[in-house]
């Protein structure tokens, strides 16, 4: 009979033991799913503030692909206007006569001959050399 109570008494707190342990892992699963379900809204968050910077990003390239867009046809009219400019000085005498003059004042050419060669009159001669000079 003593057998069979410490057996029973064995087995009881082999019980309590178990419903205890029963108790504890009930306890931190529920700790753990708390847990898991907080990840998840960080997840969902992450993901709905990447589809907005990816949104960002995609309407910054659009915009950058305008600009070039735009700074291209900028620079074709530019190239245009400087032909223009360019066709409209070789057409005109004077113009050329000035063009000439400039560039004989950068090689270094004075005063004199610049009158003689360009037939300018004695102060447009000086100001070209003052305003183009290399002194």
């Amino acid at each position: 009979m003593i057998v069979e109570e410490i057996f029973i008494a064995a087995a009881l707190i082999f019980v309590v033991a178990c419903l205890a342990l029963v108790f504890y892992l009930q306890k931190q699963m529920v700790k753990l799913r708390l847990k898991v379900d907080a990840l998840t809204l960080l997840v969902k968050e992450n993901d709905k503030h990447r589809e907005t910077i990816k949104r960002e990003l995609h309407e910054l390239r659009s915009g950058t692909i305008g600009v070039g867009r735009r700074m291209l046809e900028l620079e074709k009219k530019l190239i245009q206007q400087d032909a223009k400019l360019e066709e409209g000085s070789q057409q005109d005498p004077q113009a050329r006569l000035y063009t000439r003059a400039m560039k004989m004042v950068a090689l270094g050419a004075g005063v004199q001959e610049l009158i003689e060669e360009c037939e300018l009159p004695k102060a447009e001669a000086e100001l070209l050399i003052r305003l183009h000079g290399k002194g």
